[in-house]
């Protein structure tokens, strides 16, 4: 039986666009998700393995696809609507674009933004078009900046006033392109990942993410420093922690102070991921169906979503998807502390077998592939911009 989300006590959006604190929630953390259980070992023993440890097993997987059904790129046509399907190198605004076209009411509003090619000591002009930009969207800050280009949540900051986003435009790469998108205020934060066959009138939640972010609590004594080699958990990982707060380590917070550690959803940036399938509902499972069927040839991918309470995202209701990812997306669930490493594997190489499925099914209806030569350009351009992009907060 599904456990009710904890509610949120207070719906006031926790930013101050005047401060540089750390971004906290109204009153406590992880408000609006389920309990988030903090016994028994902290992190799984290949959580953080390096990718050349924990992949060949999915890759050689991959390869046994890539020959049975004659193709390398066939993910490409998983999702003919997006770019490349989504599998690597996609526009997020392209495909935020689309969704906002189909399902403006479940989507968070955002502007695109490219970044000119070469600054000319012009960086406040540039940031006044931004500002312009996000007036006629009706976006004001604080605002998400993050990378039209990128995945694992690179260059992803919280932007809280004018010379907040001034910083990010001057250290974010020239000729790049870049997504504002309105602050979603809650704590809660989810990974929904829907399939369906292309043959089939209805698609189904695979896999449900739900991310937690770290907290320390002061205590009047300790600096944040030691607090946060104290934690039994970001203790084990302050390489994730410790840079990101540099300007903070000697402070010493107040008793009963939370202090946020990680404000992007991404694992591998220090946010908890825990296994949330098992929370389903019907309802959720219809919603999500639904919105998925509203954007044209959609049939796989993960919606990241935001909420106030769990709960009513398994009424089917009051959620805002802030990105949605397609062929390259991971059914993150695998990172839960308590996932083995054959079962992470197994949810995979299951991923990966109905992402083959689906684009054989969609070359039959007579979509066509991307090209190597495509592939590999937005392969390249990723991976040369990835490593300039500001830090993520």
């Amino acid at each position: 039986m599904t456990q009710p989300a904890a509610t949120l006590l207070d719906h006031a959006d926790p930013c101050n666009a005047s401060t540089k604190t750390p971004w906290r929630p109204a009153t406590e953390p992880h408000q609006g998700m389920p309990p988030l259980a903090v016994d028994g070992a902290q992190l799984s023993f290949f959580e953080f393995w390096p990718m050349w440890a924990f992949y060949p097993p999915i890759a050689i997987y991959a390869a046994g696809l890539m020959l049975r059904y004659r193709s390398i790129l066939l993910p490409t046509v998983a999702n003919p609507s997006f770019p490349g399907g989504g599998f690597f190198g996609e526009s997020k605004a392209d495909i935020l674009k689309l969704a906002v076209k189909h399902a403006p009411e479940w989507v968070a509003p955002f502007v695109k933004i490219d970044s000119s090619a070469e600054l000319e000591n012009d960086l406040a002009s540039e940031c006044d078009a931004a500002l312009d930009a996000m007036a006629n969207a009706n976006i004001t800050l604080p605002i998400v900046a993050k990378p039209d280009l990128g995945c694992r949540g690179a260059g992803v900051k919280l932007v809280r006033t004018r010379a907040d986003l001034q910083a990010y435009l001057a250290a974010f790469p020239r000729g790049a392109c870049l997504v504002l998108q309105k602050l979603v205020p809650f704590e809660g934060e989810a990974g929904i990942f829907y399939v369906r066959h292309p043959s089939e009138p209805h698609g189904k939640i695979i896999s449900v993410t739900l991310k937690y972010f770290p907290y320390v609590t002061g205590d009047s004594m300790r600096t944040l420093r030691q607090l946060i080699l104290d934690d039994p958990r970001a203790g084990q990982l302050p390489h994730l922690y410790l840079t990101r707060h540099a300007d903070k380590l000697d402070s010493v917070p107040a008793a009963g102070e939370s202090i946020r550690l990680a404000f992007a959803g991404s694992h591998s940036r220090g946010a908890i991921f825990r296994n949330g399938t098992a929370l389903v509902t019907p309802e959720m499972e219809a919603r999500f169906d639904a919105i998925s069927q509203s954007l044209p040839e959609f049939y796989f991918g993960r919606f990241d979503v935001r909420f106030a309470d769990f709960a009513d995202v398994q009424r089917g209701t009051g959620f805002t998807i802030v990105e949605v990812n397609g062929a390259g997306a991971e059914s993150t669930h695998i990172w839960d502390r308590r996932t083995g490493l054959f079962e992470a594997w197994r949810d995979l190489m299951r991923q990966y077998r109905w992402l083959y499925e689906i684009g054989h099914a969609n070359r039959k209806r007579g979509f066509k592939t991307m090209t190597i030569k495509d592939f590999i350009r937005g392969y390249r351009r990723e991976k040369f911009l990835t490593p300039q992009y500001p830090a993520t907060d």
